[in-house]
């Protein structure tokens, strides 16, 4: 009884080194990117959809296992993590060896990339393209915490993340299913890009004093946290001032409406950066959890008001 107690422990330290309630946020962007397909015209190939959703996962599980091992030691000198910063705590609580981390990211790799070669046989259109592009997101995923590249201490890991997670993951799913109209997807896209890097600064601010300390250089790490909320409030503030423009360049009415029902939220987290909220350890898990539901809310009823186009419920 104690052998499975224990063994069922080190089952769920498992599972939860590999952060999987951040996979709703890829299960949603890359569902996004096949509903504007849709809108645009196109039929849905389920196998396609489904290799590709396996091949975004996997690698998205990759990341999760990779990060926690490459950022050990920043980790190891976060005295301030949240449940959305600080990586999982696993392995600096001692919950399983470190070496699982990475024999997980590997495995986690070499599955993304099995996937990713049963896509390119798949009889669709736009499947070699679109192999070639996983490719790059594994890299880029892996190069994010990995030596020797780690983009996260270069000043280059917030964009990276963004171009992959709000750019490339929708775009899988939008040229799988045989998109061809690249504006409808990009005007769709920016906003969420925006609060993507918006939500990447606001989470390093109880991770700085730690990056710091272990040579992590992220953004607010490079810049201080004062130009980094700056910066956070400028992502904001354009995800709502662009909207007339990206309407003018074809985004659906009904998907602007949607985009700008998290205006309110976004007020409020302006309102309380402006207020130095960066600067106070017992405002960061709220400023996290408002840049992450902004994010995830977004996508989310973006996705909905596109389904709402395609059923042709509302006009487009």
């Amino acid at each position: 009884m104690n052998g499975m107690r224990a063994n069922a422990r080190l089952l769920l330290e498992f599972v939860k080194l590999g952060r999987p309630h951040f996979l709703f946020g890829g299960f949603v962007l890359y569902g996004l990117g096949a509903t504007i397909a849709r809108v645009s015209g196109q039929s849905f190939s389920i196998g396609a959809y489904l290799w590709g959703q396996a091949a975004i996962t996997a690698f998205q599980l990759m990341t999760h296992y990779a990060n926690d091992f490459f950022d050990f030691a920043a980790d190891v000198a976060n005295a301030t993590p949240t449940r959305f910063s600080g990586g999982s705590r696993v392995l600096p609580t001692g919950g399983l060896p470190r070496r699982v981390a990475l024999v997980a990211a590997i495995v986690l790799a070499c599955l993304g990339l099995a996937a990713t070669f049963a896509l390119a046989f798949q009889p669709v259109a736009n499947a070699h393209e679109v192999a070639c592009v996983l490719v790059t997101i594994a890299i880029l995923a892996w190069a994010y915490s990995a030596p020797p590249c780690a983009l996260h201490s270069r000043g280059l890991g917030e964009l990276t993340t963004a171009i992959v997670v709000t750019g490339l993951t929708p775009w899988v799913g939008y040229r799988l299913q045989g998109g061809e109209t690249p504006r409808l997807l990009f005007v769709a896209l920016l906003p969420l890009m925006l609060l993507q890097f918006n939500m990447l600064l606001t989470i390093e601010f109880p991770d700085a004093d730690g990056d710091r300390r272990t040579g992590k250089k992220t953004l607010v790490v490079r810049f201080g946290p004062a130009i980094a909320a700056l910066t956070s409030q400028g992502a904001l503030i354009s995800v709502y001032a662009w909207l007339p423009l990206l309407m003018r360049l074809g985004l659906p009415s009904r998907v602007a409406l949607s985009v700008a029902l998290g205006l309110p939220l976004a007020a409020w987290q302006w309102w309380r950066l402006s207020r130095r909220a960066w600067a106070t350890p017992a405002e960061w898990e709220a400023l996290a959890f408002r840049s992450v539901a902004l994010l995830v809310g977004t996508a989310s009823i973006e996705l909905v008001a596109f389904l709402i186009v395609r059923a042709g419920v509302a006009p487009n």
